[in-house]
């Protein structure tokens, strides 16, 4: 069976590519700089092997990138990535969705809509717990242990260290969804409307059944990362049991930035959201 190439292989690879053609250069161009022959090259643009640092940094070079970019671009291609945490627990993160929390310690921003569970950046504890019991690929006390920690460290890598512009869109399914009991939806709900409440640098807005068809409505949960310092650069989550799949080409990204327009339009306004959730937690 052949396998897809590493997904940050394919970003950096496909950026190098658009570089180097917006300059006119051909595949041999770009081999000369390296002193290596043209197949190197394709087989970089393609994300089919890895390049160096060194000569990210010369290519990038010849091609005028700034410094920002050539940074972000040389902290994507390395084979570690920035904050360690995702390494840790490993075992119960599956597949792409490991591939894109590994992404989403670069981002700038992150776009997720969430049908039908509470968002897993701004879960409690006692929610995060209930819905690891409930999943059948976590054998054993052990493992859901580790899937609720995991949680915890990615909220702390990226709620308390990183803080970038997140915007998350929640079906109001997910708040009718009695998770846990009275009591966890409670702590979670109460947690969602102060998060809500507060002007930070995350948005929340509620899709409410009211909104009635809209552009997601077979899609699933959806998450979008982009990179200010990289324009064009950018990934496509889509959930599913076994990890999901993640997209990174133009036309995808293009395709799902206009879905989740569209779900913000649908979607009530934050005001509006904390209101409902504000609400909801007092009930």
């Amino acid at each position: 069976m052949v396998t897809a190439p590493p997904v940050r292989r394919r970003l950096v690879g496909s950026a190098l590519r658009r570089y180097r053609e917006n300059l006119g250069y051909a595949l041999e161009d770009a081999a000369r700089i390296l002193e290596c022959d043209r197949s190197k090259i394709s087989r970089i643009e393609t994300g089919q092997r890895g390049i160096r640092g060194k000569e990210l940094r010369e290519l990038l070079t010849e091609y005028g990138i700034g410094d920002q970019q050539k940074e972000i671009l040389v902290a994507l291609a390395a084979r570690r990535d920035p904050s360690g945490w995702h390494h840790t627990y490993a075992d119960v993160l599956p597949g792409a969705w490991q591939d894109y929390l590994i992404l989403e310690s670069f981002a700038t921003k992150i776009s997720a809509y969430e049908p039908q569970r509470i968002p897993a950046l701004l879960q409690t504890p006692a929610y995060a717990r209930e819905l690891a019991e409930a999943d059948p690929a976590l054998a054993g006390s052990d493992a859901r242990d580790a899937a609720v920690a995991a949680t915890l460290a990615r909220q702390k890598a990226i709620l308390g260290e990183r803080k970038p512009d997140i915007q998350l869109i929640i079906g109001e399914a997910a708040l009718r969804q009695e998770v846990g009991g009275p009591e966890v939806m409670d702590g979670q709900l109460g947690l969602l409307a102060e998060i809500s409440g507060n002007s930070g640098a995350v948005t929340v807005q509620i899709l409410p059944f009211s909104s009635g068809a809209h552009a997601a409505a077979g899609v699933g949960s959806l998450a979008m990362l982009q990179f200010d310092q990289v324009p064009g650069l950018g990934i496509v989550h889509l959930g599913g049991a076994s990890g999901g799949v993640c997209l990174d080409s133009q036309a995808d990204l293009a395709l799902h930035a206009r879905v989740f327009e569209q779900l913000r339009a649908f979607a009530i306004s934050p005001a509006q959201s904390a209101l409902l959730l504000r609400g909801l937690a007092d009930a």
